[in-house]
């Protein structure tokens, strides 16, 4: 896989764990400031998520993107 490929590839696994993160971390804060701690991870997460899809898709497009790594 091309470089530039892997490091959207693992764009989208950081995201992944940012949101799981957050989840958890939302699940088992003790107060409001790490509700908003947690809510800008996820909101920036989800963000990161729609770049880097739209960027997997510009590379599929282009045909930069092959089935090696989903």
């Amino acid at each position: 896989m091309r470089p530039c490929n892997l490091h959207i590839a693992r764009t989208l696994q950081l995201v992944n764990e940012m949101i799981d993160l957050a989840d958890q971390g939302d699940a088992d804060r003790e107060d409001n400031g790490c509700g908003i701690l947690y809510g800008v991870l996820r909101d920036s997460a989800f963000k990161l998520k729609q770049l880097a899809e739209a960027e997997k898709r510009n590379h599929i497009r282009k045909g930069w993107w092959t089935k090696e790594r989903d």
